[in-house]
């Protein structure tokens, strides 16, 4: 498939003026194509967006996963169920090709996520993350930002990988994961290996963050300005990109799971990846908003001091709020991953109807 023609507007605007790039938070082959017209230069997979992009299209994908099961008779739900999430991944890797040459490696990337039910085994995280990695060679593979995850990235990454790190949403679990990402690049320079083509980046869920403070406000009965409680995550993401210029990181920040059109507008500017949903795009490209940079204005003071009242931002926002080992427990940590897995379990549900359906 060719590249479509560019879609004049305010995404094609900023990608024309700015570092900032623009990623597709969905590896739907539609969407994906349309946002290439934006600008786009990346996409991303997950075990929600597999499920819901398999769910929407059940024309196409029934039919595949049958093939898929006819093809590999003693296979289980699980591994049917992967091998269409591995086929959608590299179909949409395919599209991305094109920006993947331009920008020699740094951009046109597709997302894969590893199984989320390995998130308490190291090896296994990091040796999915190989696996994945050779599917494509535009692949970056998404682990979750947790202790156990950590490991996972950096030893993956002294192996090749290109990592996206996922399940994070704050500073700690940001520059930790950067520091991960950055070790595994200097041990495979001290051994002469090539990171020429590696484009990692570390993932803050600026929406999810908003959602759990949202959550902790109204449980814990704080007294708040609510119009703060939509720049918890621009300020988490603002702060983290300050230290990883501050300390040299290579990896780029991305900015996924948005709630609102400021956690595009205020990253305009940045040399960071801004990944909206579709229907985000969509919003933001028929508007009549002029892209400014704002990357470098920081948030007023207002809003960081009524944010101050909620425990949990503090672990968010200070780069020393929570240990690695307190990552696993932050509040949206824990809710995602339970998301991801639920979500795989939706999937075998789904596989499972097609296969075996209900008498």
């Amino acid at each position: 498939m060719s590249n479509p023609s560019l879609t004049p507007g305010p995404l094609l605007t900023a990608a024309q003026s700015f570092d900032t790039v623009l990623w597709n938070d969905s590896s739907d082959l539609d969407e994906l194509t349309q946002s290439i017209s934006f600008g786009g230069v990346g996409a991303t997979c997950n075990p929600v967006i597999a499920y819901t992009t398999i769910s929407k299209h059940p024309e196409i994908w029934g039919p595949r996963i049958k093939a898929i099961a006819e093809a590999n008779p003693t296979w289980g739900e699980s591994e049917i169920g992967w091998r269409a999430v591995k086929d959608m991944s590299i179909e949409a890797a395919k599209l991305l090709e094109p920006a993947f040459e331009k920008y020699d490696g740094r951009n046109g990337r597709l997302s894969v996520q590893t199984d989320p039910r390995f998130h308490r085994d190291a090896k296994k995280l990091a040796d999915q993350a190989v696996e994945f990695s050779e599917m494509a060679p535009n692949i970056v593979v998404k682990v979750p930002a947790t202790k156990t995850g950590i490991e996972a990235i950096e030893d993956a990454t002294y192996r090749g990988v290109s990592m996206n790190v996922t399940v994070s949403f704050s500073v700690p679990q940001a520059v930790e994961a950067g520091e991960a990402i950055e070790r595994g690049l200097k041990r495979r320079e001290a051994e002469g290996k090539d990171i020429s083509k590696m484009g990692p980046v570390v993932t803050i869920m600026v929406g999810r963050l908003d959602d759990w403070l949202k959550s902790v406000v109204a449980r814990d009965g704080i007294y708040i300005d609510p119009s703060a409680l939509e720049w918890a995550g621009v300020a988490a993401v603002k702060r983290a990109y300050g230290i990883f210029n501050e300390r040299g990181l290579r990896a780029r920040v991305l900015v996924a799971a948005f709630r609102n059109v400021l956690q595009w507008s205020e990253f305009q500017g940045g040399d960071v990846v801004v990944s909206p949903p579709f229907k985000w795009q969509k919003i933001i490209n028929n508007s009549d908003y002029e892209p400014t940079a704002r990357m470098d204005i920081p948030v007023d003071e207002y809003y960081i001091e009524q944010l101050r009242r909620i425990p949990d931002f503090n672990r968010a926002y200070d780069v020393d709020g929570m240990t690695v080992e307190e990552f696993e427990s932050f509040g949206p940590t824990a809710k995602t991953l339970r998301q991801f897995l639920n979500a795989d379990a939706d999937l075998d549900a789904l596989v499972r109807d097609l296969l075996v359906p209900a008498p």
